[in-house]
């Protein structure tokens, strides 16, 4: 069975969206973001004009996602994080591609990308369900 860790990035991997965690001004908040997953690492794209990429770079951030209103019929439930250092990320042309067809404005303000990259130290995951064996060797 793969570590946590890489259970945690793997399935990762099957969702799109998820949340990054970190503070802001000595105050805990969660960052909405889009993701996509590049040999171990979670890239990020979030909308620059909400300034969470400013806390989120250079700190450790915990990432989770999850497939509760996601999973068919008789699949397990999961929930995973991964915790790890945060960095600014200048993506490929492909990894652009990856994330797919950007909004066209958030909040009422046209949409600017920023790129975040998670270099994950430690992840967990939280199942619930049978089959979780195979469900996770899928996974990675």
């Amino acid at each position: 069975m793969p570590t946590d860790e890489k259970l945690a990035v793997g399935l990762l991997g099957r969702t799109d969206h998820g949340r990054a965690a970190t503070s802001m001004r000595a105050l805990p908040f969660l960052a909405f973001a889009r993701h996509i997953v590049v040999d171990g690492r979670v890239l990020l794209r979030m909308p620059r004009s909400w300034g969470y990429h400013r806390a989120c770079a250079g700190s450790v951030v915990a990432y989770g996602a999850d497939n509760l209103d996601s999973a068919r019929p008789g699949e397990s439930l999961w929930t995973v994080q991964v915790v790890g250092r945060c960095e600014v990320h200048d993506p490929t042309a492909a990894e652009i591609e990856r994330f797919g067809p950007a909004p066209h404005a958030v909040d009422g303000v046209p949409y600017e990308p920023v790129y975040l990259r998670i270099e994950p130290r430690f992840g967990t995951v939280h199942s619930l369900g049978h089959g979780l064996e195979r469900h996770f060797q899928d996974a990675v």
